[in-house]
């Protein structure tokens, strides 16, 4: 990992598996991190530059190449599995975000306002907190689902975060604040199918309740 701003890391999927294969995290990190995956190097500098300027509280952004092309829910596993125990909060957005002025100082007070919360989906335009595209996730809650990783490692590049809400949902731990704003810049991603093979994971995870945790198929079909 390099690094000129200690609050901007930038690595990528190779460094990040040879650091996991080593068993060897980044050092240095506060009680907040915010995974950021990216392809484009000068999209992703602007979009990192912006979140802690508008921040309005202390963290430190891992910006995560995908140089292996194992998409996104790939390299946020890694990263998550590499953070060490005094990271209480995981933010995961995107390169195409464009955060709202203090977005993160928000959503940490709206966790701290309900501390049975452990997923806040931030307002991304679309969602309007029904879906965390983009989410901030306590470590505690997190920890019991997926064995130290943020999403399931069934999926690729869709129905991650969707999975993680509709468990969230499920257990009544599902925080929004509407000025908690990262708002998706992608004009043509409706126009886009989504991954045809994390579709077809989703629907068959969703059969068998994801494992176990989700009852109310109502919750599922919102997003089906």
């Amino acid at each position: 990992m390099s690094t000129r701003d200690p609050s901007l890391i930038w690595s990528s999927g190779s460094r990040l598996a040879e650091m996991n294969a080593a068993g060897r995290g980044p050092q240095g990190l506060g009680s907040v991190v915010v995974l950021m995956p990216w392809l484009k190097h000068r999209v992703a500098q602007q979009a990192a530059k912006t979140m802690l300027a508008r921040a309005g509280a202390a963290a430190t952004i891992l910006a995560l190449q995908d140089d292996m092309g194992t998409g996104p829910v790939t390299l946020l596993n890694q990263a998550t599995r590499l953070l060490g125990p005094q990271v209480e909060f995981i933010a995961y957005v995107a390169e195409d975000a464009f955060p709202g002025r203090y977005w993160l100082r928000i959503a940490l007070a709206e966790m701290a306002r309900h501390p049975g919360a452990g997923l806040l989906a931030f307002n991304d335009g679309k969602w309007f907190g029904q879906l965390a595209g983009f989410g901030l996730v306590r470590r505690r809650w997190l920890a019991p689902l997926y064995g130290g990783l943020l999403f399931h490692p069934g999926y690729e590049r869709h129905y991650g975060a969707t999975e993680l809400t509709i468990v969230a949902l499920q257990q009544r731990a599902l925080a929004y604040h509407p000025h908690a704003v990262l708002v998706e810049v992608d004009p043509g991603k409706d126009a886009r199918p989504v991954h045809e093979p994390d579709r077809r994971c989703f629907a068959s995870r969703a059969q068998g309740g994801f494992d176990g945790r989700v009852i109310d198929t109502e919750l599922t079909k919102r997003f089906s």
